[in-house]
């Protein structure tokens, strides 16, 4: 058992509920520290809630700079950069130039491929021990911890218990065009060389696969081992969770500063007091390098603004979660519910709602969605998050060398809830520890300082 430790998490996002919730299974004391109130719907709760082994290709990659130089000067296309004069953007923009090349690709599509299967265990594993349908494999050889706090004893009642919706059929990548399609079983071949199942499908068969929705596309390609949850419903289960096991959470609470003695923080201010802790965690999402830069750490993220649309009564309702390829937008049946999201907007840190985003967002679904109308979007009210997005398309997980009691845990971009729980995980043992069970010198804090 791990020397009890005293952890501060900054943000309460799904990374950093991840990583309150698996430090305290592990006996620390854990302590949630998030600038926003208490219900902040931030950018873990409006996503399209995939879990996704098949997108072991990171963002920084090759064909994507033109592609972006393509679309950024269509204010309705799937990437957008809003002009303006800042060095952080430029820098940025620099380092994913250098960053997409066939080389990093490949040295980074294991490590990422691995990571999504590990987290999708640990999603299976969570709703096996939080609904107790059936006990996964490591509730079974937990501690006595987790067998008394894994449930807190009076359950959100509008939860329908601990599920939290995870849907395990699997994934389209639907093409609308035979170029598209074409280059999408290229990509399915490369998924299979990586261990990742996949099988290219036509128009026909794509339809068979999900005939509850109709689709005008030329076909797809089925990604039989990824999966869906509801994000609202996981966050509010973790959180509940988090709860149970000791977690306490301190809202309104913005970082100011850190005291410190040497190479060890003692302390984090806030607008709320110092807190102190043997181990400090920053998780703050696209808030993060603005938190490192406290320290003097240079952690470069560009937030990446993602919009949702969510029906609670769509015309026709998928049993398959999916992409559209050609527009870039996912579509995840919720319950009764159909969300419909995707862009990358390149504009700083604001939460502004561009109609002229949301309006492309609509027209791209309609193209896919023939039994789908513009009426059918009316009155829907448009939510927005900021991803953090690293130059690299890598997170940043681990220690930093600079401090020795510091760690962080952000820059995941479109895949945060898909690699929260392995994220959490993993912060959790080096906090313990205990050494990874996958080499992380990929993900580190350090890369770019």
């Amino acid at each position: 058992m791990a020397k009890e430790k005293s952890i501060l998490v900054i943000g309460s996002g799904v990374i950093g509920l991840c990583t309150a919730y698996y430090c305290a299974r592990r006996g620390h004391r854990v302590t949630v520290l998030d600038r926003e109130a208490a219900g902040h719907d931030g950018c873990s709760f409006g996503n399209a809630g995939m879990i996704v082994p098949s997108h072991f290709v990171p963002l920084a990659a090759p064909g994507m700079v033109a592609l972006g130089l393509k679309w950024m000067w269509n204010p309705e296309s799937p990437f957008h950069v809003k002009p303006r004069l800042d060095f952080d953007l430029f820098d940025w923009a620099f380092k994913f130039w250098q960053a997409s090349t066939a080389a990093r690709v490949n040295r980074a599509a294991p490590l990422l491929r691995d990571l999504s299967f590990a987290s999708r265990e640990c999603f299976e594993e969570l709703a096996d021990a939080w609904t107790g349908s059936r006990r996964g494999k490591e509730a079974d050889s937990n501690s006595k911890l987790e067998t008394q706090n894994s449930k807190p004893t009076n359950p959100p009642p509008h939860l329908g218990g601990y599920d939290f919706g995870l849907t395990t059929r699997g994934l389209l990548m639907l093409c609308k065009t035979q170029h598209g399609l074409d280059d999408e079983a290229k990509f399915a071949e490369r998924a299979k060389q990586l261990g990742v199942p996949a099988q290219v499908l036509d128009a026909k068969q794509a339809a068979a696969m999900d005939p509850s929705v109709t689709l005008d596309v030329a076909g797809a390609v089925f990604f039989p081992k990824d999966a869906h949850l509801t994000p609202t419903r996981f966050m509010a289960v973790l959180r509940a969770q988090c709860e149970a096991a000791g977690v306490r959470f301190k809202w309104n609470t913005e970082v100011t500063g850190f005291p410190r003695e040497g190479t060890r923080l003692t302390a984090v201010r806030t607008t709320r007091g110092d807190f102190s802790a043997d181990e400090v965690v920053i998780a703050g999402g696209s808030w993060s390098p603005v938190i490192a830069s406290e320290l003097g750490l240079r952690i470069p993220i560009q937030a990446g603004k993602g919009y949702s649309l969510t029906l609670p009564k769509p015309p026709q309702l998928p049993q398959l979660c999916s992409i559209f390829t050609e527009a870039r937008l996912a579509v995840t049946p919720m319950g009764s519910a159909l969300r419909i999201g995707g862009t990358m907007e390149i504009a700083g840190l604001n939460e502004n709602i561009n109609p002229v985003r949301v309006r492309g967002i609509i027209k791209s679904a309609l193209k896919y969605l023939p039994a789908f109308t513009e009426s059918d979007f009316d009155g829907i009210q448009p939510w927005c998050g900021l991803r953090p997005c690293s130059p690299d398309g890598l997170p940043y997980v681990g220690r930093t060398a600079k401090f020795a009691n510091l760690s962080v845990a952000t820059g995941h971009a479109m895949m945060g809830l898909s690699l929260g729980p392995i994220t959490g995980q993993l912060i959790a043992k080096i906090l313990s520890g205990e050494t990874p069970q996958f080499d992380l010198s990929l993900l580190s804090p350090d890369r770019y300082k």
